[in-house]
């Protein structure tokens, strides 16, 4: 089975993925989102260079949970790939794509592995979506309303006809939808 590009994120119910001075404070990290099962479905990610510069090698707090551990360890021990105008080669935790995206990430989704995260951030969505690059949207949508921030979805050209799959509600309020998006395999 070919590999799927899944973008997986937390957004707000008016659209943001981050509050207007990146907060993420709103983010409801709950066992029950089934975030270790997702980390164990892929074995790669995708960063935008400013996202990994934030969350790529980020390890949490000395008073984090054993469920924090659990995921963040589950996320180093992945391949990562970091999409930058700037940074080349690799450093030892990446590998650093400059140009050529379509056909680069052709060439990993062509590898064998499992499916691979798209974490973000918002211009690099916005590069995958317009190449057709996303075969899988989950949204975790959480009950809140930030007012302003950076959104979601930022300067898509085309319309993107999407097939919702499966929905999921949670105790905390965060309903799940997960889309397949029409025309991608």
């Amino acid at each position: 089975m070919k590999r799927r590009i899944i973008l997986d994120l937390a957004v707000t119910l008016d659209g943001f993925i981050e509050g207007p001075n990146g907060e993420v404070d709103w983010c409801i990290m709950d066992s029950e989102l089934g975030f270790i099962h997702f980390l164990n479905q892929i074995d790669t990610i995708f960063y935008g260079r400013k996202s990994y510069d934030l969350w790529g090698q980020y390890t949490p707090e000395v008073d984090h949970s054993d469920m924090d551990e659990e995921f963040w360890g589950l996320v180093h021990s992945k391949e990562k790939y970091v999409f930058s105008r700037s940074r080349t080669g690799t450093d030892n935790k990446a590998i650093f794509i400059n140009d050529d995206i379509l056909e680069e990430v052709i060439k990993i989704k062509n590898k064998p592995g499992k499916d691979i995260w798209l974490y973000g951030g918002a211009s690099l969505i916005t590069t995958f979506i317009h190449l057709g690059l996303v075969d899988e949207l989950r949204l975790s949508v959480h009950p809140v309303v930030l007012g302003e921030g950076k959104p979601l979805f930022v300067d898509i050209k085309q319309r993107l006809n999407l097939k919702l799959v499966n929905t999921r509600t949670f105790s905390s309020g965060v309903v799940q939808l997960i889309y397949h998006i029409d025309g991608n395999k």
